[in-house]
């Protein structure tokens, strides 16, 4: 791995498996084992969007691996009156040992690693959401044992950054994704074409009852996230073909397996009845964000 993850494009396949492997021993030891890879260590977390599962998971992971975690709320530091990005990375540098960021631009988080000369882990940008990602392909590999064919339907808005880093995660893992959505949301097509990370495909598909076609796992967000509630309304309507509700999942694999990165909004773009379903594997994907960030964490981290 890198000095960063900015994007799932900085891991090899070769590190894929070491997260999985570390995740695996930290879930599977957890309140057991007395590893302290971050004895003596400080992770700034820099945040100037609200968040529940990223603010906790990471404060409890840093906590658990020996390290002091420090919040930052941006509008708290002098960010929020004008410093600038490589100012704040530079003298960040000289107190910490890495930062978390989850943010609006992903330039932003671009400039500062730039500028920093510590580990700058992204916890979501307007762009990618590589933690939760990873975190999705290890829960997954829980399920399925292995990732290279599995067929994944992602619903919604395509081309939001839950969807951007699936589509690089899919190409690494040898997965077949099918993103589905209209016209208007569908996934940016430089990133469908990008092909130096693996053997993965990637396709889109406006249909959503032909991207969920023998589908193993259906896997959908948020239709508004932050920054686009002006959208509301618009987007609401647009999207609401593509939400996953019984009929659709009738559709896919017999032992398909719902994914969904919270929070959501039950009766939008997913129904109680899938959400609470037996299929269902979105809390385990959930918890699983604690287990893959430690290992991501223990392997920028380590000595």
């Amino acid at each position: 791995m890198q000095n960063d993850l900015l994007t799932v494009e900085e891991i090899t396949l070769g590190e894929l498996k070491e997260i999985f492997r570390l995740a695996a021993k930290m879930k599977r030891e957890r309140s057991k084992s007395k590893d302290r890879p971050l004895a003596g260590k400080s992770v700034g977390m820099i945040f100037s969007k609200s968040s529940t599962r990223t603010r906790v998971s990471f404060e409890v992971g840093i906590t658990e691996l020996g390290g002091f975690p420090l919040f930052l709320d941006q509008n708290d530091l002098q960010l929020g009156r004008g410093e600038s990005i490589p100012d704040t990375a530079r003298v960040l540098s000289r107190y910490l040992h890495a930062v978390v960021i989850r943010t609006f631009k992903h330039e932003d988080i671009v400039e500062f690693a730039k500028y920093a000369n510590i580990p700058v882990i992204n916890a979501l940008t307007d762009m990618y959401h590589p933690c939760q990602i990873l975190t999705d392909l290890f829960t997954i590999y829980e399920y399925s044992e292995h990732l290279e064919g599995i067929k994944i339907a992602f619903m919604g808005d395509c081309a939001c950054n839950t969807a951007n880093s699936l589509i690089l995660a899919a190409k690494l893992a040898g997965m077949n994704l099918v993103l589905s959505s209209p016209k208007k949301y569908r996934p940016d097509q430089d990133l469908l074409d990008y092909d130096s990370i693996g053997n993965g495909t990637v396709s889109w598909e406006e249909d959503p009852y032909a991207a969920v076609e023998n589908a193993d796992y259906i896997y959908t967000d948020v239709w508004v996230s932050m920054g686009f509630e002006e959208e509301a309304k618009q987007r609401m309507q647009k999207l609401k073909p593509y939400a996953v509700n019984a009929d659709l999942v009738d559709n896919a694999s017999k032992d398909v397996r719902i994914m969904h990165c919270l929070p959501a909004h039950r009766g939008e773009e997913i129904t109680d009845e899938v959400m609470d379903s037996h299929a269902s594997i979105v809390f385990d994907q959930a918890e699983n964000r604690l287990h893959v960030q430690k290992a991501i964490l223990t392997m920028l981290l380590k000595d």
